[in-house]
């Protein structure tokens, strides 16, 4: 199974010619490529704008259309040939009050428009101090994937992003992510079965970075890693790329 790379770039970069130029620039590197599925999620506004790659939304309206000033929907995403979205991200928790009922039904619209919702879970500082990270995670996927089939679950990846990860520098140990995928399948085989707990797709963000990307792929069990900062650098991003071979 090749290892699934995401590069999240948020609210960035601020022009046009520097999104195609990053993207070019990861195009070009990515050719000699081969252990590796590459998903670029820029900002909407440059999703026209970049071809050669697979491209994901950062995010997604839960009506096909309608007076919902502002949104995007899933089908507005397919007809720009994206095929993945991130749904949940902590920062949408954090800045956008989005709950796990906005997530659940988020991510059933995704599936609805044949979208790979990027489904994204994780404790927070406190969380973690207070040892509720079991509980923290639980309760997200659960609520998550409620009343989502098994068989509509087989096409949602989940990404494992400790909040007090993101960005900060501090990156979760392989020992503490491996604690952490288990638990997540564990969740998933009470909720569904052993088949999907052991087959799903679970990958690793936080604070990536080409020094320790190796050791997430080769070592933590994850099927791949969401990359925020780091995927800004071309450069960067395709040292990590190859770090999953």
């Amino acid at each position: 199974m090749k290892a699934l790379i995401i590069a999240n770039w948020k609210c960035n970069p601020t022009t046009q010619k520097e999104a195609k130029e990053i993207f070019d620039a990861v195009k070009k590197g990515a050719r000699t490529v081969k252990d590796a599925e590459i998903v670029i999620c820029p900002p909407f506004l440059y999703l026209p704008l970049l071809k050669g790659l697979t491209l994901g939304a950062q995010n997604i309206f839960w009506e096909d259309k309608g007076a919902f000033t502002g949104e995007i929907s899933g089908v507005m995403l397919k007809d720009f040939k994206v095929e993945y979205v991130i749904i949940g991200h902590s920062e949408r928790r954090k800045y956008f009050n989005e709950t796990d009922q906005v997530i659940n039904k988020k991510l059933k619209i995704a599936i609805s428009a044949n979208l790979k919702p990027i489904f994204c879970v994780g404790e927070t500082l406190e969380e973690m101090q207070g040892e509720k990270k079991s509980e923290v995670l639980e309760r997200q996927i659960t609520e998550g994937l409620k009343n989502i089939s098994r068989e509509n679950v087989k096409n949602i990846i989940i990404a494992y992003e400790p909040v007090w990860a993101i960005g900060t520098g501090q990156n979760c140990s392989v020992d503490q992510t491996m604690s952490s995928i288990l638990l997540i399948r564990k969740i998933i085989f009470k909720l569904y079965n052993r088949e999907l707990a052991d087959n799903i797709k679970i990958i690793y963000g936080g604070s990536v970075n080409s020094k320790n990307s190796g050791e997430y792929i080769k070592n933590a069990g994850v099927n791949g890693l969401l990359v925020g900062g780091a995927s800004l650098n071309a450069e960067e991003f395709i040292k990590i790329v190859k770090s999953a071979g």
